[in-house]
């Protein structure tokens, strides 16, 4: 199942606190970036981040699942609580790693920022 594009509008609008965050669409499917690094992504209308230390202390409780075959586990982030979540992103920053320098392919673009 695809996410929607009005889920990827509510998640960028609770982010809308946060500068320089972008998105990339990848069938039918959207990876987050905050300041350049990935801070997960959203699959299937939900919002999953990558499991860093400050995202584990901030929600112990949080569901994992994988966003697709074979990759690595996520937590599933609540995305109702603006303030928690913003505060959440900023705490996970430091612990990101930095973004991959990719080469330009034909016809791809860098992302969207909002």
């Amino acid at each position: 199942m695809a996410t929607g594009k009005d889920y990827l509008e509510y998640v960028l609008e609770q982010l809308s606190g946060l500068p320089d965050v972008g998105y990339r669409a990848m069938m039918g499917e959207y990876v987050l970036y905050y300041r350049g690094k990935v801070i997960g992504g959203i699959y299937d209308d939900r919002l999953l981040l990558k499991p860093t230390k400050a995202a584990e202390e901030r929600m112990p409780d949080a569901e994992r699942d994988i966003p697709y075959a074979g990759a690595k586990e996520m937590l599933v982030a609540d995305v109702d609580d603006r303030e928690s979540l913003t505060a959440l992103i900023e705490a996970m920053y430091p612990e990101l790693p930095e973004a991959k320098k990719r080469g330009r392919q034909r016809g791809t673009g860098s992302g969207k920022k909002i």
